[in-house]
Parts: structure tokens; sequence; C-alpha cells
């Protein structure tokens, strides 16, 4: 057999195919992705990014399949790599996801460069060092649909132009130092549902926006801030709730008057001012979490559904609150 027409082909196949393959990457994009390396200090996370090769190989990234532009940067999980998010990530078009995570020595402020990526769906800055406020300029991302600022050394004020975000399904603020209120147009986000709204463990104060009862959320964590007043507003039969967390606040409010969602299975309010007696209407509900303890709660625990079943450290420390699993009512 003759093989020579054999290797022609597979010459004719390596040559004319491969070097199509190794130019996946977009030329502009590849120039922006060194820029960051560089402004980074070259860490290991990124030492696969060799200019000799295509940048759609290298780790921490994704390339869209047919237009080859880079839609995913994604670092995370290396206390070697310092410095400040640099501005040259704005100079992805574009970008989908970006995500700076588990990044210790990540410093400085959010970049005013991350407005201009108007394709960008998903913003992850988390467990960094990040700090200085959460700016107003993330409401120009109209594709955001998760923003995560959590575990970092944010301050100031929430900005009340977040909830202009059209396609905002989950926000989560929480782990930093903000202060102030949560801002009253928060119960008019455009879906009127978000799926995770996390504003938990920060110096945040005053009331629960009555707005809020315009909206339906998925989950709510408020806890270990410096609310008060009545957070009756987050409760309704006609909502679809999983799990509300208001504890370690000042909230006060009669419990007996609260309306519940059937799908509330996580219950957190310990820890607050709140008064009146535990109602029947939870009997209902398939809780698989609650805790009421150190409020001002009276009466007899109700029997049956799953109340029985929590231990007495989800009631003790009330004011005269009796029945099983404390002891009973005389």
């Amino acid at each position: 057999m003759n093989i020579f027409p054999v290797f022609l082909g597979f010459l004719f196949i390596s040559t004319f195919i491969s070097p199509s393959l190794s130019k996946n990457c977009n030329p502009q994009d590849k120039k922006v992705l060194l820029k960051i390396k560089k402004a980074l200090g070259n860490p290991y996370l990124l030492a696969s990014w060799d200019p000799k090769t295509d940048c759609c190989d290298w780790y921490c990234l994704e390339c869209h399949p047919d237009t080859h532009r880079v839609i995913s940067l994604t670092l995370f999980s290396d206390d070697r790599l310092t410095g400040q998010i640099p501005s040259a990530v704005g100079d992805l078009p574009y970008l989908e996801t970006l995500l700076f995570r588990h990044l210790p020595n990540l410093n400085g402020t959010i970049p005013p460069a991350i407005a201009k990526l108007k394709n960008l769906k998903t913003l992850r800055l988390s467990w960094t060092n990040l700090s200085g406020p959460v700016p107003e300029f993330l409401a120009q991302l109209k594709n955001l649909s998760y923003l995560d600022l959590s575990f970092n050394k944010l301050s100031g004020s929430i900005p009340s132009i977040l909830s202009t975000l059209p396609n905002l399904d989950a926000l989560h603020l929480d782990r930093n130092r903000l202060t102030g209120s949560i801002p009253e147009s928060f119960g008019n986000f455009p879906s009127r549902s978000l799926y995770l709204f996390i504003l938990s463990h920060n110096q945040l104060s005053g009331t629960i926006p009555a707005s809020l009862a315009n909206m339906d959320f998925n989950t709510i964590d408020l806890s270990r801030n410096m609310l008060q007043g009545d957070a009756s507003v987050l409760f309704g039969s006609n909502k679809t709730t999983f799990s509300i967390d208001l504890s370690r606040n000042m909230f006060q409010f009669d419990l007996s008057k609260l309306q519940f969602p059937k799908s509330l299975a996580s219950l957190d309010l310990n820890h607050n001012k709140i008064t009146g007696s535990i109602p029947a209407r939870l009997t209902e509900l398939d809780l698989q979490f609650m805790n009421v303890s150190y409020n001002r709660l009276c009466g007899q625990i109700p029997v049956g559904g799953r109340l029985q079943t929590f231990d007495y450290s989800t009631y003790f420390h009330n004011r005269c609150l009796c029945g099983a699993p404390l002891e009973s009512c005389k």
C-alpha cells in the first residue's frame, strides 16, 4: 500500500485546520487579559496565561463557542493574588460572568470600569478585602441577574438605585460594614420578586420599608443588624417565601397577628423584642427550622404540626411561654 497519499492528506489537514484552531482567541481580548495578568502581579493562578497559546484554553476563562469572545472570567481561592481589581476588566465587552472570590489580598474599591460590561449577568466579588461604597454605577448593568458583594469591607449606605435593575434575581450584600436604612425603593424592583435578598451581618438601622410588602422574596436574611419596628410586611399568606431570618435585631411586633406563607420552611426570629403568642397557624406549616428564643412571647405553645419536634432552645428566654417542649402551663 502506498502511504504517500495518506501522508499528504494528513499534512493537508494539519496545515489547513490547526492554524484556525490556534486562532480562536480574539486578539483584543487576549491583549486585555494579559494586561489583567500583569496588573495582578502575574500570579501563579494565571500561570496558564501564556501569550503563545490560545487564550480560550487558559484556566479561569470561558469563551463563547461560536464567537470565541471571552464571556466568563472567574478568579478564586488564591491568597497569593494581590492588588486591586484591574480596570482592564471593563475592556472585555462580551463578559457575562465576572467572579473574584476567596481572594483575601485583593483590595481597593470596585472600579468604575465594571459599568462598561453591558452584557454582564453575574457579578460576584466576595470574600475579599475590598472596601469603599457599594457603587451606584452598578445600576447601569441592566442585564445583571446575580449580584454578590458579600464578605468584604464595604461601607456606607445601600444605593437605592439598585432597585432599577430590571433582571435582578439575587442580591447579596451581607458580611460588610454597611450603615443606614434599607431603601424604600427596594419594594419596587421591576420583577416584584428576588430569589435571594441577603443583607445580614451589617450595621443597618431604621425600620423595614412599607414598600417591601410589594415584594415576594424566596429567601430573606436581615439578621445581625440594628433594625427595629414592625417587620410584618415581609410576611403574608399570598407569598411564596421559603426562609425568613430576622434574628438579632430590635424588631418589635405581635407574632400572633402575622399571616404566614404556606411555603415557609425556616423561620428565625431569635433575639428581638417580639410580643404576643405563637399562633396555631404555624402548626399547618412544614417547618424544618424555627427559633423564637430571646423575645417577649407569652402563652402556650400550640400542639401539632412540627412545633413539638423542636427542642427547648427554640423557645427559651421568653417572658411567659409555656407548654411542650418547655414546662407545662399552670
